[in-house]
């Protein structure tokens, strides 16, 4: 009797890890369909980012396609940074990891900050170095 009982919740610890592979899976093939008509494009947990053109646009991944999706001008954007546990960070020597990473973009005027999450320092990193080399107006140093 106690072996049906052990063998039965470990099969409902099984369906629980299907249902949610299930869910990811239709998570990253609604990214797919959304990211076609970008020019790059990044996916993870916390959010979708793409770019096309001069636009820059972000938000929640779901299994019916992102939501709270919000767009800027890449030319609104002065600064880019990266955050990590609420520091920014030399883009030459990140830290490997990290808690809480950002991709921080600062727009004029008393705007606040565009904060994209992350879950990857290194894709961070790659990402505000992309962002960087793309808006030459820019200042010259991130740190």
């Amino acid at each position: 009797m106690t072996e049906g009982l052990v063998w039965l919740a470990l099969l409902g610890v099984f369906i629980g890890l299907a249902r949610a592979g299930w869910l990811e899976y239709r998570k990253v093939e609604a990214y797919r369909l959304w990211a076609q008509s970008f020019e790059r494009a990044k996916y993870d947990i916390y959010a979708v980012l793409g770019q096309k053109e001069q636009t820059l646009t972000w938000g929640k991944p779901t299994p019916k396609g992102p939501i709270e999706v919000l767009s800027c001008s890449m030319a609104d954007i002065n600064n880019v940074f990266v955050q990590i546990d609420g520091q920014s960070i030399d883009f030459q020597n990140p830290p490997p990891t990290g808690k809480r990473i950002l991709l921080e973009l600062h727009r004029g005027g008393e705007q606040q900050p565009i904060q994209i999450p992350f879950t990857d320092v290194t894709l961070a990193v790659e990402w505000a170095q992309y962002l960087q080399k793309t808006l030459p107006e820019l200042p010259g140093s991130f740190l």
